[in-house]
């Protein structure tokens, strides 16, 4: 089960938003690096690499003013949080998944999703559309539609 304050979203407020721009700005010279951060009254922490390539991306969001939430992977979703999460409406999702294109379970009456099932389901949506819209640049320029 997942915790709930995983999900709540943080919107930055300007200040905060001005602080996480610079500090995104001195951390990423540190991408792929471990990061030793010395902390007043507690002393040395040591964040692996991989967190400090999350941390950087957390504060690169923050400082664009956008909302962020932070999902374990094997978060488990209502289908309105992961229509949201996709921007699609929750109908529609529901229709998705009764066709089989995104795994679920019951939960009651209550359809659960898993995040990774989700960001599946979103991979491939995305590259089919980017196959499509391909295929479509390819005959534009067949037909010399001039874009």
């Amino acid at each position: 089960m997942m915790n709930a304050i995983a999900m709540e979203p943080v919107t930055p407020t300007e200040n905060e938003a001005t602080l996480a721009r610079e500090s995104s700005r001195q951390l990423s010279r540190y991408i792929g690096d471990d990061l030793t951060v010395q902390i007043d009254g507690v002393g040395e922490v040591v964040l692996p690499a991989i967190a400090v390539r999350l941390l950087v991306r957390l504060l690169t969001e923050m400082a664009d003013g956008n909302v962020v939430t932070l999902v374990p992977i094997h978060a488990e979703l209502t289908t309105q949080q992961a229509a949201d999460m996709i921007g699609v409406s929750r109908p529609f999702l529901i229709k998705q998944m009764e066709e089989g294109l995104i795994p679920f379970r019951t939960v009651g009456t209550h359809r659960r999703i898993l995040f990774r099932d989700l960001m599946d389901y979103k991979r491939r949506i995305d590259a089919l559309r980017h196959e499509v819209l391909d295929e479509l640049v390819a005959q534009a320029q067949e037909l010399n539609m001039g874009y």
